[in-house]
């Protein structure tokens, strides 16, 4: 069951030759990216390369599709744009916007000589080994860092750094993979044979993401979000959440961090969701990771129906290599947040029982539930196929953080696991 009361607009469509045949490659169910909005499908050949999961958000006036089992799989992806270039003639543009497949997007745009961000321009982005070196040497705060090829490193890390730690893979996302480490006995739960990884140290304080745009130079859009809980302990099974920011010098204090991390990365135009640590005693931000995409869980979908720009069109149109097109005004008037409950079961399960939220006061403007009988599949967009999700409007962050802890206190859902 999906409950959503308004749709915000969208950036206007892109400029390209008439007839240009445009690739896209897409995993995501949910409408996160108005795919038919950014691109006059009757104009162009658009076609798709998709999982099955990823059909339910493709235009019906798609020129083509192909499916593949997996969008970050090169090799399957190359095999599927091959069969719509036989089709459908050498590609002009191809687009990838979710995190695990920016590298593949670039690796085909360099395959194809084809205009857009090439792997070079997305590594510092996407290994975190090298993001956070480069971050560090433009001076701004970091973890202390090292690489981690094996439970010896991380150890002698520790014992330099103190325990706690944290070690996570170089790339990655949604979290998959990232462990708190308190003691050298927890070394010997770690696999290392699927890495590389690095080692940090644990930062108690509290994360924020940072969400907005750069033209190259100045961060042009931004808004700050507090999360409650945090992305690790979530994939171990808790909530969670997040909750803009309407204190103005906290927003001032992470919009200029956001755009000294963008000038160590990048001269590009970039659509960003950038993870910090505040400490709001002492008014300093320290980097924790960037990418070079939109957020995910509800980010694409609030900004367009809470403050009326779609970051997504934007990513959209830097992959184009178009040049800025203006954007309108950001409506700031209200504060926006989110929901995430985990799955009830192991993916894929059957939804039994669930309780909507919407009108429920206070609570979500919006849901995305699944009805009893339906299934919630294995997917690899991780938060987009979970037990509940959320969205949440108000005058300030005190109540729209009320109506998120209302509704994480309050929404059941139940499910079996598949036979």
């Amino acid at each position: 069951m999906i409950t959503v009361q308004e749709k915000g607009p969208v950036v206007a469509r892109t400029e390209l030759p008439p007839s240009s045949h445009v690739i896209v490659v897409n995993r995501w169910g949910e409408r996160y990216a108005e795919y038919g909005e950014y691109l006059d499908h009757r104009e162009h050949r658009v076609t798709y390369v998709s999982t099955e999961v990823g059909l339910a958000a493709l235009p019906e006036s798609a020129t083509d599709v192909v499916l593949v089992r997996a969008t970050d799989d090169l090799a399957e992806v190359t095999a599927a744009v091959e069969e719509l270039v036989r089709r459908h003639g050498e590609p002009e543009r191809i687009i990838a916007l979710k995190e695990d497949d920016l590298l593949v997007g670039a690796a085909l745009r360099e395959r194809w000589h084809v205009p857009g961000p090439r792997t070079d321009q997305l590594l510092p982005f996407r290994d975190k080994l090298l993001m956070v070196a480069r971050v560090a040497r433009a001076g701004l705060p970091v973890p202390a860092f090292a690489p981690a090829p094996d439970a010896a490193a991380v150890l002698a890390f520790a014992e330099s750094h103190d325990w706690p730690v944290v070690v996570k893979p170089t790339i990655g996302s949604s979290s998959s993979g990232v462990v708190r480490v308190d003691t050298p006995e927890d070394l010997a739960d770690l696999p290392f044979d699927d890495g590389p990884y690095l080692v940090q140290t644990f930062n108690p304080h509290p994360i924020y993401h940072v969400d907005g745009s750069s033209d190259g130079d100045t961060v042009t859009v931004v808004r700050a979000s507090r999360y409650l809980n945090n992305c690790m302990d979530f994939r171990g099974g808790t909530v969670l959440g997040s909750v803009e920011e309407s204190d103005p010098a906290v927003q001032r204090l992470v919009a200029d961090f956001a755009q000294r991390v963008l000038r160590a990365l990048t001269e590009r135009p970039t659509v960003f969701h950038l993870e910090v640590f505040v400490d709001r005693t002492t008014g300093t931000c320290t980097f924790l990771e960037i990418g070079a995409r939109v957020g995910g869980a509800e980010i694409p979908l609030l900004w367009r129906e809470v403050h009326g720009l779609d970051l997504m069109a934007v990513a959209f149109r830097n992959q184009l290599a178009l040049p800025l097109a203006a954007m309108p005004p950001l409506r700031t008037d209200e504060v926006g947040g989110w929901l995430l409950v985990p799955a009830p079961e192991h993916r894929p399960c059957r939804i039994t029982d669930v309780t909507s939220m919407v009108g429920r006061s206070p609570g979500p403007y919006a849901e995305v539930v699944l009805e009893p009988g339906e299934v919630l599949p294995a997917a690899d967009s991780y938060y987009e196929h979970v037990g509940g999700r959320f969205r949440f409007r108000g005058p300030s962050t005190l109540a729209v953080e009320e109506a998120i802890q209302r509704t994480a206190a309050a929404f059941r859902v139940e499910a079996k696991p598949l036979a």
